[in-house]
Formats: structure tokens, C-alpha cells, sequence
């Protein structure tokens, strides 16, 4: 079996969930989509980097153990400063 496959055990064990009810409030709470960075609201900039923009990207934050996003926006903060 895949690892992406799902089994009876599991759709049973989320049908048994599903007929016992969910707390609406605790749904409410736990909001969507990823975590904020701070009090103020982010925007997603879509940008174009080359391959080998990409692999110097990498490369960077793999040296400085970022995430491509972390090294991006140390890099414009760096330019902005």
C-alpha cells in the first residue's frame, strides 16, 4: 500500500469523529492557512528567478539554514537598510 492511501480503518476512524460532532468553537479557533509573522497582515509577492537565481537562492539559505523566503527577505532588508 502507498503511503498516500488511505484505509478502511481510517475513513472509519474519521467517520466515527464526524458523527460524534465537532466543537464548532474549537474549528473557529484554529483558523486557516499559515501561522502570521506579525500583528500586521503579509502579502504574497509572486517573483521570477532564473535557474541559476534559484540555485544561488538554495545555496545561501542551505549555508545560513533558512528557508528561501527567510533568505529573500533578509536580502531585501538588506537592500532596504
Amino acid at each position: 500500500m502507498a503511503d498516500d492511501e488511505v484505509t478502511v480503518e481510517q475513513i472509519q476512524k474519521w467517520a466515527d469523529e464526524a458523527e460524534a460532532g465537532y466543537d464548532a468553537e474549537e474549528l473557529k479557533r484554529r483558523g486557516r492557512g499559515r501561522p502570521g509573522r506579525g500583528a500586521q497582515p503579509t502579502q504574497v509577492i509572486a517573483v521570477r528567478f532564473t535557474a541559476e537565481e534559484i540555485a544561488a537562492l538554495d545555496a545561501y539559505a542551505a549555508r545560513e539554514h533558512l528557508s528561501r523566503s527567510e533568505a529573500i527577505r533578509r536580502a531585501v532588508a538588506g537592500y532596504a537598510a
